[in-house]
């Protein structure tokens, strides 16, 4: 299947000067009780007495240790770091466009409310800068949020995009007041559906991204000895959701260097799922083509 295009200026509208077109999500709820969080001098605070610093990069730490399953949980720092680098070569941008659209998709132009958007499971936060790219173009305001279990990850967003928020926080308990979300974004992540289900308005989307079967495919026949059968695709909508759309994308991806492809193996689950030798057969390569497939899932809130 051909790749999305790419968003083109003269088909967007221009952005309002008079608007700010990127602002925090403020209706956090505290992850110890549920109350409201309020701003204070230094971070976030609740009717009860719990605080919540803000780190010198800008975000949150809403993941209580209780709530932990281990001492850094998520993406390691060099994890995220390979990510960056990878991402920023701009190979994944037909895929970056492709959620915007989505995400944007319906809004009517030169909508002045903003639309209150979630990255849960954000990385480093490559596609919501994207998104803030294409809603400024379009002249649509974003109240934005970006969730991740790593502080890495987090932290190297946080540094990126000053005027969102940025929490370290689970999707298994999203510290987000009900009905609050017009948009979740779930990318090649982990989705909680009865907690998208809580937290989006009804009539909110959730745009959920994940690999088809032929993701990245040369990659893992090179590390691995033999390739798992694929599953068969399951569109059935999660309880509280209808279908809206589905649809598939692929494009070529061509890795010129070791290092390019060291990367993408780094900020991938293969890196742990492969052999030593299977990791050796990498390291040898110094130039790779292969096909980025994804499937991209929009999913309606009933209620």
């Amino acid at each position: 299947m051909p790749a999305a295009g790419r968003i083109r200026p003269s088909n967007l509208h221009p952005p309002c000067p008079t608007l700010p077109m990127i602002t925090p999500f403020d209706a956090l709820a505290c992850p110890l009780d549920g109350q409201p969080l309020q701003p204070t001098a230094g971070g976030l605070c609740c009717a009860s007495g719990h605080s919540f610093d803000r780190a010198s990069q800008g975000y949150v730490h809403l993941l209580p240790v209780q709530q932990k399953r281990s001492k850094d949980p998520g993406d390691s720092k060099e994890m995220v770091a390979a990510r960056r680098r990878f991402l920023e070569t701009g190979v994944y941008a037909p895929i970056a466009d492709l959620v915007s659209r989505a995400t944007l998709a319906g809004i009517a132009p030169a909508s002045t409310r903003p639309l209150a958007c979630l990255d849960a499971g954000c990385g480093e936060g490559y596609y919501l800068r994207q998104l803030t790219h294409a809603a400024e173009q379009r002249g649509q305001p974003l109240a934005l949020l970006g969730l991740d279990i790593s502080k890495w990850a987090v932290q190297a967003a946080a540094k990126r995009e000053k005027r969102g928020t940025w929490v370290v926080g689970s999707n298994a308990r999203l510290p987000v007041h009900n009905a609050t979300l017009d948009r979740v974004l779930c990318m090649f992540g982990f989705p909680v559906y009865p907690e998208f289900a809580r937290v989006l308005k009804p009539g909110g989307l959730l745009i959920q991204l994940d690999a088809g079967p032929e993701h990245l495919r040369a990659l893992r026949e090179i590390i691995y000895p033999r390739l798992k059968e694929e599953r068969p695709r399951d569109d059935t909508p999660p309880a509280g959701f209808a279908l809206e759309s589905c649809e598939e994308q692929q494009h070529a991806v061509n890795l010129d260097s070791q290092a390019l492809i060291a990367d993408l193996l780094c900020m991938t689950p293969h890196l742990y799922r492969t052999s030593p030798e299977g990791r050796a057969r990498a390291a040898a390569l110094t130039q790779l083509t292969l096909g980025a497939h994804v499937v991209l899932r929009t999913y309606r809130r009933l209620g």
